[in-house]
């Protein structure tokens, strides 16, 4: 019976280590899409280092410079990047 229980024991811990790892994978692929937005509407910025989401497309990006914008899409499809 522990032999069974460890193995599931393993199983979850291995589970879970994967799971956090794609979430942070997909964080600091985030950061570098919103850095790049925000550089696209020649707003200052450097780099984004940390989001926090609203919403669907609705995020507020902090800059490493001590810039905040809220980036999102507009009802006309547009990406839109405003100092926060």
């Amino acid at each position: 019976m522990s032999k069974r229980m460890t193995s599931w024991a393993l199983m979850i811990l291995m589970a879970t280590f994967f799971v956090v790892s794609a979430l942070a994978a997909d964080d600091a692929s985030l950061s570098k899409d919103l850095t790049a937005v925000i550089a696209l509407h020649g707003l200052p910025c450097g780099q984004v280092i940390s989001v926090k989401r609203q919403g669907d497309n609705d995020y507020i990006a902090s800059c490493q410079d001590g810039n905040r914008y809220r980036v999102y899409v507009n009802s006309e499809g547009r990406v839109v990047a405003q100092k926060q």
